[in-house]
């Protein structure tokens, strides 16, 4: 902190690492945090409305924040809303819970935390579970303060409700891909009985590790009247099945041990 206290904004924002890749780049990236940075002072609460400002903001204002110059003339580009979330958000939060290991003590148990990760793996936000309830009753508290309006949230199979469903949809303007087990029986079935064997639409990720291989297939259907009480943003929706399968490693062959002579 010392190293920065007489620094301005500016360069202060200039010590931060660029997470994009070089081939690509067209905003300068210190340029895209202030113009950011200036919305938000303005009034803008969402991407859209970042988006928004930086396209109607001047050209002198986009020359102070150091935006893009273009052509002969000089003209300054302003970054698009997409660009904005690229360099300062994310599209998707994944959500996910794990007892903190070396935290139980005596009779009380270990910590269990709930968090909010983008797909970069950068903890968004986290909190503790309380102890006598579980991850469930956490899960609009932990997104509540966000805006997520066009993201997609992603969650393992406990957090296939519909309460939460209708939260991200309704409340946060966000898409959801959630997880169906056999644990909820009749929406099980119903996303089961969907033709899966016809789809031509399919991806293969094969990885190996502990002591296994395993395929992971995801086939994509677009489905209506299904008759589901999960709210979308947009009909028709897209339903994702993934299939995974393992088998053991099979190690080499060795030859066989020769008893000492």
């Amino acid at each position: 902190m010392d190293g920065v206290a007489g620094l301005s904004l500016v360069e202060r924002l200039r010590l931060l690492p660029d997470p994009r890749r070089r081939r690509g780049v067209r905003h300068p990236f210190v340029a895209v945090l202030l113009i950011a940075a200036s919305a938000v002072v303005a009034g803008a609460r969402s991407y859209a409305a970042i988006g928004q400002w930086s396209a109607n903001a001047p050209q002198h204002t986009l020359a102070r924040l150091g935006s893009r110059v273009e052509g002969a003339p000089g003209v300054r580009v302003a970054p698009s809303a997409a660009t904005i979330r690229r360099v300062i958000g994310s599209d998707s939060i994944a959500v996910d819970g794990k007892a903190t290991r070396g935290s139980r003590h005596g009779t009380s148990p270990a910590a269990h935390l709930l968090a909010a990760m983008t797909g970069d793996g950068q903890t968004v936000t986290q909190l503790r579970v309380p102890d006598k309830t579980n991850e469930i009753t956490c899960f609009a508290t932990l997104l509540e303060p966000y805006n997520l309006t066009g993201v997609t949230v992603t969650a393992d199979a406990l957090h296939t409700q519909r309460g939460h469903v209708h939260f991200l949809v309704e409340e946060k303007k966000a898409y959801y891909l959630l997880m169906v087990k056999a644990n909820q029986p009749e929406l099980h079935r119903q996303l089961k009985s969907l033709p899966w064997k016809d789809v031509t639409a399919r991806r293969y990720d094969r990885e190996m590790g502990h002591g296994r291989r395993e395929t992971r297939v995801t086939r994509a259907l677009t489905v209506t009247d299904l008759g589901l009480d999960f709210p979308t943003q947009s009909r028709p929706y897209a339903s994702c099945a993934i299939a995974p399968t393992s088998r053991p490693v099979r190690s080499a062959a060795r030859p066989p041990m020769r008893s000492p002579t």
